[in-house]
Order: structure tokens, then sequence, then C-alpha cells
């Protein structure tokens, strides 16, 4: 979700809390309202707005920074709860004004957005940095070590096992990855965790420059000399990886293990060696396996958009529902209420006061139940989503086995052509792999 500005997260499967003060309203906008990429969006919660629509409020946001000359005037944070624990919208709304109280936000619009995705529910908030007041930005601080502490309080209070790096305050997880990395795997049609977890289990076996390259060709990366990266690799498709990156190391630590890359061939070398080595059919048969892994994939995806078509249309049942029943509850409680004289006559005997206040605790406890039925509806749909959720994921297990077969392949292929010039074929699962 974020773009720009400095970062304060906690990374991994059990990440909480991440943020960044940040501009761009409408491109942050429409990455909020996005749902060809979310089954579901939600805005939950607009307060502080003239309108009642994300994009007209974010909009409001930088109207109102332009008085002033902040360039990050909003601070967008993200709420992700561990992967077995389904977050409820008061549980989202109550983490909501615990941040805003620590980082001094209270009162400060704000837009709260819920995203369900492949059977998980996660929320942004987005509030304004620019106090209208003294037409001046909040400052922040160190944002990022409040935002440590409260992912500690919100593990504890639910009860969730604390992860190394919040229980020793600081440990970065070798799975946070950047967004950088994210878009180059994107390039290359992978999961970067897939791609990270390659470089890191590589890392942990060997312990020498030839070990890492081994290990690595037998994944289908080829180590190289950078220009001033040091050491990378490349896959393939000739891609730029570098080792310390995708390893989460420092370069100081990666040139302790391996020594010097002066011996490895460069960039450029490398890519032609690949471009040599790995045959045409090779690269056919890369692209094989990927139509065949996206067409395997197909038939479960529309079953996913059918679902979430199917879940948004009871939702929106029960908005309309909701909405309606309101209506007629609010005009109920509103005759309730003497007009003239004889509401003159209760305004004077208290008698208004009355009716105002149980007025008042009745739509409280009317809105309480709405959110009620609203949860419940999300769970109830979770659970439909759980057992179709499950074959995707044995899809993608099978896919990544086949991947580490073809990465094997491409390392023999590799060999084969270096130590003999005579043509070989090798058939791995049904498939002629000559080079």
């Amino acid at each position: 979700m974020d773009q720009g500005g400095d970062h304060g997260s906690l990374g991994g499967e059990t990440m909480i809390l991440k943020g960044s003060q940040r501009s761009g309203a409408k491109a942050l906008a429409d990455h909020l309202m996005n749902d060809r990429d979310n089954d579901h969006v939600t805005c939950l919660d607009l307060r502080g707005f003239s309108t009642d629509e994300l994009h007209g409020a974010l909009a409001e946001m930088h109207a109102i920074s332009k008085a002033t000359q902040c360039k990050k005037f909003m601070f967008s944070l993200s709420l992700n709860p561990p992967q077995d624990h389904l977050g409820t919208e008061e549980e989202f709304l109550d983490a909501a004004d615990r941040i805003e109280q620590a980082l001094g936000l209270h009162a400060q619009p704000r837009a709260i957005v819920v995203h369900e995705k492949e059977n998980r529910r996660h929320v942004h908030v987005v509030w304004s940095r620019i106090d209208v007041d003294d037409l001046k930005a909040i400052h922040l601080g160190r944002f990022k070590l409040a935002l440590r502490d409260l992912s500690r309080d919100l593990f504890l209070d639910h009860g969730w096992t604390l992860p190394d790096g919040l229980a020793t305050y600081g440990n970065k997880s070798p799975l946070n990855f950047t967004l950088e990395e994210w878009q180059a795997a994107k390039r290359q049609g992978l999961d970067p965790r897939e791609i990270k977890q390659t470089f890191q289990q590589a890392w942990e076996r060997c312990d020498s420059q030839r070990g890492l390259k081994n290990a690595l060709e037998d994944r289908g990366y080829f180590l190289a000399r950078g220009d001033r990266r040091g050491f990378v690799a490349l896959d393939v498709d000739g891609n730029i990886h570098s080792i310390a990156k995708w390893t989460g190391l420092k370069v100081k630590d990666v040139k302790a293990k391996l020594g010097s890359p002066e011996n490895l061939p460069s960039v450029d070398e490398m890519q032609t060696n690949i471009r040599s080595k790995i045959t045409d059919q090779m690269r056919s048969f890369i692209g094989d396996i990927k139509d065949r892994q996206r067409n395997d994939l197909a038939p479960l995806r529309d079953k996913q958009r059918e679902m979430a078509l199917a879940h948004r249309e009871e939702r929106k049942q029960l908005k309309h529902g909701q909405e309606q029943r309101w209506a007629e509850e609010t005009k109920a409680r509103s005759d309730r209420l003497n007009k003239g004289l004889r509401g003159l006559f209760d305004r004077l005997t208290g008698a208004h006061k009355a009716v105002q206040k149980r007025n008042e605790m009745e739509a409280m406890e009317a809105a309480r139940r709405d959110q009620r039925q609203r949860d419940l509806l999300t769970k109830e749909q979770m659970k439909e989503r759980k057992s179709l959720q499950r074959e995707v994921q044995k899809m993608r297990r099978k896919h990544q086995d086949e991947r580490r077969l073809l990465a094997a392949d491409i390392r023999q292929a590799f060999k084969t052509r270096k130590a003999s010039p005579q043509p070989v074929r090798r058939r791995e699962r049904g498939l002629d792999l000559s080079p």
C-alpha cells in the first residue's frame, strides 16, 4: 500500500502495523478502492469530511495542505492481523483509535478502508497530518517505535504469540521484502516470497562462494560479479538479483563469507553465457510451464470471482436492508418528540430531554446491532471461501515443486553444454530438454 515516505513496519506473516507519511491523494484513493485485486473493499469510516466518498475525502486533505508547506500531508497505515485471525470491525476501529492517540492524531480527519483477499482481512487507515487550527503539519516524531510498541500491545491483548521482531524489540524479519523487490519479482512473474526464500535457503546451505554458486544453480540462478553491488545472481532471462538484498544481509557480511567476486564472470558475460547455454527449446519449455500453470489456476480464479460477486450481492442486500431499517427507526424515534406547544411544554418539564436520551441510547444499540450483523455475514462468507482457498494453496504448492524441478533441468542443461559439445537429450517428467 505504502508508496514513498518513511516506513515503520514489522514484517512477515505476523506483521500487524505498517505506516508512512506520504502524498498522492488520488493514487492512494485509487489503490484503496481497488476492487479488481480484492474480493471485497469496504469503506468502514470517514470522519471529519464534508463528503461520504473516499476520493473526495482525500482530495479535501490535499486541498487543506496547500495552505501549508507540508508535502507529505497524509499518514497512511495498514493493520494486518496474523493469518489465522479474522479481525472484526470493532477491533479495527479500536486499533485505529489507539494508534491515533499514540501518534497525536486524535480527532484528525481520517478514512478507514477494509480489504479482503484470499480469505484474509486487513485494514488501511489514512489520517490528515494538517492541524486546521494552526495550519501546520503534526510532527509524528519516532512513529516507527510507537508502531512497534502498539503492535506488541495488540499481540499481547489478543493472546497472539509474539514474533521475534516484537519479542526482541526490532529484529527485522528477513521475509519482510521491500516494494522494490516486490516489483522486480512481479516483472519476473514469481511470488517475491518464493524468490526471497530461494536465496535465503541457498545461503544457509553453503559455506563458500562455490557452494553458493552450486546452490543457486540448483534453483535456476547463476552467480556473477556486479558493477557496484558486489555479488549478484542472474535468472534464465538475464534479470539481476543482488545477493545482499535478497538474502537480507549486509554487503560486508556477504563479502566475509564469499570473499572476492573478481573470478566470477561479469553481468554482461553471464548474460551472454546464459543466452548461449539455455536453448530456445528450454525457453519454450519455461513458457509452456508458465502458460500451463496459469491455465491450471484459471478455473479456481473463476470460482473466486463468482463467489466474490455473490458475496458482494449479499453484502449489498444487507446494507440496503440496514439502511431502510435505520431510516424507519430514525423516523420512529423522531416521532416521539412532540412539536409545537406540546413540544415546548416537554422541554420545560424535562420530558423532551428524557425522550432524546432514550433515542440516543436506542440509536447507539442499533448501530452496534448492525455492526454485529456485518461481522457475522463476513465470518460466514469467509468460511465458504476457506475450502476454495485450500485448493488454491494446494495448486500453488504443486506449481512450486514443478518450478524447482525445472530449475534443476536448467542447471543440468547449463552443465551439459559446458562439459560436452555433443547434443545431449534428457527427459524429465515426459518433456524433452535438448540443449
